[in-house]
């Protein structure tokens, strides 16, 4: 990449980064300094109506709330629960190790320990790469599996002859759709239902998680204590196979920008070779009509012109060999509306680029063709063989 392209990058990049803090300043700013006003309200209230506590006390407790809140403890529960609540249980705990390797890290409940954070240290450096391998893997299978759905729905499109610029778009519509569907759509209903939440903290919770975002002021299963203890196993599960299909959409529209970005440059280079020959072409024609040629440099003097060479002599006639058989033709391929099934322009690559330039005709194989060998020339007549003489008898 060049520095300028970089560096008109980068550009963009902060501004973009100022116009989102700006609108996120404007929008979240009112509400967090309205909560503070209630905060005080509140303390104020409260060291009214108990006068034996001080106000040093007070700050204290509320300090340590709130570590306590962020250790992962539950403000519902006191001391003299039942006990049996645990941030830590088994489903909880493969959840929070998933985040890690997920990159997602919610930051609901963190490691309070120095051994277990020195265990994060290594399980994370570990486990980040495993995870890719498999996260490389789920989507090439994801995706694959889809194309191969939406391939048997292409051929009914190309037996009702639609066009096949529209199947393509069609394709990639609905690519898109059945996955927001199955990872995004559903997903937002079983939220709703099973945690309680709006459909907007709901949509909210599952971009922020698909994303890797993760905040962690909505997380599934915060409160174990409430859901089953296979609930958040399976919520990663299906983070996993969310994060593999976004990572499938990614890499094809990046496949499709490198082949719209290879057709242009060639159809740039076409312009290019056929500028330079229009413009070869004008300058012989101009030259040839005595229009105003190019003077020559004063330094190099034009070498003097050099003598006619002789007339050569006239070669002796001969037969003209008969034309060259030309080879027989082959068939040409049928032409297919679809490079294969399922290829829709979400799914453009090297050689889907080449058939569309071809009009969807199918490729002809790579191997050398040789050249037709010429035809041999007739044999000449031979007239008839004339007898050997012979002696006089003796």
């Amino acid at each position: 990449m060049r520095s300028t392209t970089l560096l008109a990058l980068l550009a963009l990049v902060l501004l973009y980064l100022v116009l989102g803090a700006l609108v996120f300043r404007a929008l979240e700013q009112p509400l967090e300094q309205q909560a503070q006003r209630e905060l005080g309200e509140v303390r104020e209230k409260f060291l009214r109506t108990h006068p034996c506590v001080s106000d040093g006390d007070l700050g204290l407790l509320i300090k340590e709330v709130a570590d306590a809140l962020g250790g992962g403890a539950n403000p519902d529960i006191n001391s003299t629960g039942q006990g049996n609540y645990s941030a830590w249980d088994l489903g909880a705990a493969f959840f929070f190790s998933g985040t890690i390797i997920t990159t997602i890290g919610y930051g609901n409940v963190a490691l309070r320990t120095d051994a277990g954070r020195t265990f994060c240290i290594v399980y994370a450096l570990v486990g980040i790469p495993l995870f890719g391998f498999l996260l490389a893997g789920v989507g090439d299978r994801l995706g694959s599996a889809l194309r191969h759905g939406i391939g048997h729905i292409e051929a009914i499109f190309l037996k009702w002859h639609v066009p096949k610029e529209l199947v393509r778009v069609l394709s990639a519509v609905l690519f898109l759709l059945v996955g927001c569907l199955l990872f995004v759509v559903a997903p937002m209903f079983a939220f709703c239902y099973t945690e309680g939440w709006s459909k907007l903290e709901a949509i909210y919770f599952v971009v922020v998680t698909l994303t890797t975002v993760g905040f962690g002021d909505y997380v599934a299963g915060a409160d174990p204590g409430h859901t089953h203890a296979a609930y958040q196993p399976l919520v990663w599960f299906w983070i996993l196979l969310g994060l593999a299909y976004f990572a499938s959409v990614l890499t094809t529209i990046g496949n499709w920008l490198r082949a719209v970005l290879r057709r242009t440059r060639a159809e740039m280079g076409g312009f290019t070779a056929q500028a330079a020959s229009w413009t070869g072409t004008v300058t012989a024609r101009v030259t040839q009509r005595g229009g105003p040629a190019i003077p020559p440099s004063p330094e190099k003097e034009r070498p003097p012109p050099a003598p006619p060479a002789p007339p050569a002599p006239p070669a002796p006639p001969e037969k003209a060999a008969p034309p060259l058989a030309s080879p027989p033709s082959a068939p040409a391929p049928p032409a297919s509306a679809l490079d294969y099934p399922g290829e829709g322009l979400a799914f453009i690559d090297d050689s889907s680029d080449t058939q569309s330039e071809r009009g969807g005709v199918a490729r002809a194989p790579r191997g050398r063709r040789r050249a037709p060998r010429p035809a041999r020339r007739p044999a000449r007549p031979r007239g008839p063989r004339r007898p050997r003489h012979q002696g006089a008898p003796v």
